[in-house]
């Protein structure tokens, strides 16, 4: 028996599980993908899944079926099907099933959404036992931040009936996350990221705080409307024109000329994120003429421009809705098959700090294939979990668990110099103890206890001293000197005093601070046999 983690996603979905030998491996469908189309399609008798289904868009577009992901566990009426019109351009439109929630017409037979996702979660069983070579015991399987308590039980019980017990849900910045960290071993450090999916049809975005190896929300944004798909469809415009001004032929008129150059599209944006130049070639395209053409990564820069600007908006607009600063912001993780797109990183390399990491593939080559983050984090919280029983997982996902308080600022004490030495980072979730170990410089030591107070220090950077004949020439230049920002914390409120007396100058003295669950602080102050606490 098996335990793996599946990331469910709109446009693809992964499989990944634990080896004996304790490697963590994502798993191939018989057919070889790793990243499988989350997409069934019917000819005749014949079902078709993952990419063979996809080859079926061109063909059988009205029986092939992609992007049903969100429509679990909701009731036909309540979705905006405006919004959701980009699910199905080039395929099966969803439609009102008797049961009022969404549904398929597959040859004259309806097919609920309930039993799509069945057939696909039990192809991704078969996949996953095929290449293992054992009975799938159980998984974790990952949702989105905004899935519904309604919608999270559907999919439970949905995977259920396809032989899967779930484990337990994941949400997808904290399971692409959690991988990161562990490929990085830095688990245990305190920083705060933004985790960024860009998906094919929707994109999602996260601030989570790391404190302790505690993996704490603080803000999502969901734009439905906003992909990798996006960029799509500006190259088909792109070369629809080009043919059109060719041939005097529109081929979007067609709904199968408009799937052969979608399909060619998507390859040929993939095909950039890696090479300066693509060729696209599509035998008859529209009315019998074969259309072929290039485009470089410039020109594709260009044309997708505008929504580079709106992914880049994006990724700010969860920064501001968390009530942070991209100053404050440690690492941004790019996830998702878009991820790979050298722009999008560029772009976000640019709103934020020289201090911000940019984890995206085009600027770490190193770095794990972003399509793969959150199916790793769903398997690696899959093998942590494969000793608990059932109760005890339940008990752990407990409201006044998972929801635990934080402290919105940092706490620490005032140096020599009136400095703040930090103890407890912001938005660490208590019950939490820290300390510190402090060289002592007098007999007696009183020790003050703050909350930091944000602020940001500005440092200009001056040029090299120039030659007179270069000085003469550079009074021409409008050039600005650069300046430096840095998020420092100085000294705010004063929370408490303590003093330790007689501890001689130059001992050692280790202070802790210690926030009970219900938020009430004590600090200790001890050196060698002395002990002084005291009550906040």
């Amino acid at each position: 028996m098996a335990t793996i983690g599946i990331a469910f996603g709109n446009s693809t979905s992964s499989i990944a599980a634990t080896t004996k030998e304790g490697k963590l491996e994502v798993i191939a469908n018989p057919d070889g993908d790793r990243f499988i189309a989350s997409a069934l399609s019917y000819v005749g008798e014949d079902e078709y899944h993952g990419a063979q289904a996809i080859a079926q868009l061109v063909r059988n577009p009205d029986t092939t079926i992609v992007n049903f992901r969100d429509f679990i566990g909701l009731e036909f009426d309540s979705i905006d099907f405006e919004t959701s019109s980009s699910y199905s351009k080039v395929s099966c439109k969803p439609v009102k099933g008797s049961d009022g929630k969404v549904a398929y017409s597959i040859n004259g037979e309806l097919i609920s959404v309930d039993e799509v996702v069945k057939r696909h979660l039990k192809q991704i069983k078969l996949a996953a036992e095929d290449y293992i070579g054992l009975d799938i015991e159980g998984c974790v399987i990952s949702i989105p931040t905004n899935f519904t308590i309604e919608q999270q039980k559907s999919l439970i019980s949905i995977a259920k009936s396809a032989g899967l017990e779930v484990k337990q849900l994941i949400k997808e910045p904290s399971g692409a996350l959690l991988s990161h960290l562990v490929s990085k071993d830095s688990l245990s450090e305190d920083k705060i990221f933004v985790v960024a999916d860009i998906g094919g049809i929707r994109s999602d975005a996260a601030v989570i705080s790391v404190r302790g190896g505690i993996l704490t929300i603080l803000a999502t944004v969901h734009d439905y409307k906003l992909g990798g798909d996006k960029l799509d469809d500006c190259l088909v415009e792109f070369f629809a024109k080009e043919f059109e001004k060719k041939y005097k032929c529109n081929p979007r008129k067609n709904e199968r000329s408009l799937a052969k150059l979608k399909a060619a599209c998507i390859v040929t944006k993939k095909t950039l994120s890696n090479v300066q130049t693509s060729t696209i070639s599509i035998d008859s395209l529209a009315d019998g003429y074969d259309f072929h053409s290039t485009i470089n990564r410039l020109r594709f820069e260009l044309v997708g421009r505008e929504v580079f600007s709106q992914l880049t908006s994006f990724v700010e607009s969860v920064v501001l809705k968390a009530g942070l600063e991209t100053i404050d912001i440690d690492e941004v993780l790019l996830v998702g098959g878009s991820s790979n797109i050298p722009k999008l990183a560029s772009n976000i390399q640019f709103i934020f700090p020289e201090s911000t990491i940019i984890s995206a593939p085009s600027l770490d080559s190193k770095l794990p294939n972003p399509n793969e983050l959150i199916c790793r984090g769903s398997s690696l919280q899959a093998s942590m979990i494969e000793s608990f029983d059932n109760e005890e997982i339940e008990e752990s996902l407990q409201p006044i668990i998972v929801n635990t308080q934080h402290i919105a600022k940092p706490i620490g004490i005032k140096g020599s110099n009136g400095e703040f030495i930090q103890i407890i980072s912001r938005e660490t979730a208590y019950p939490i103890r820290k300390s510190i170990k402090l060289k002592t410089e007098s007999n007696d030591v009183f020790i003050e206890l703050y909350e930091g107070e944000r602020t940001i220090k500005e440092t200009v950077i001056e040029s090299e001293k120039l030659s007179d004949d270069e000085e003469e020439e550079d009074d021409y230049s409008d050039e600005e000197p650069d300046v430096v920002k840095e998020l420092v914390y100085i000294p705010g409120q004063l929370l408490g005093q303590l003093a330790i007396r007689g501890v001689g100058s130059g001992n050692e003295v280790e202070v802790i601070v210690n926030i009970n669950k219900d938020g009430k602080l004590q600090i200790t102050a001890r050196s060698g046999e002395v002990v002084v606490k005291g009550e906040i």
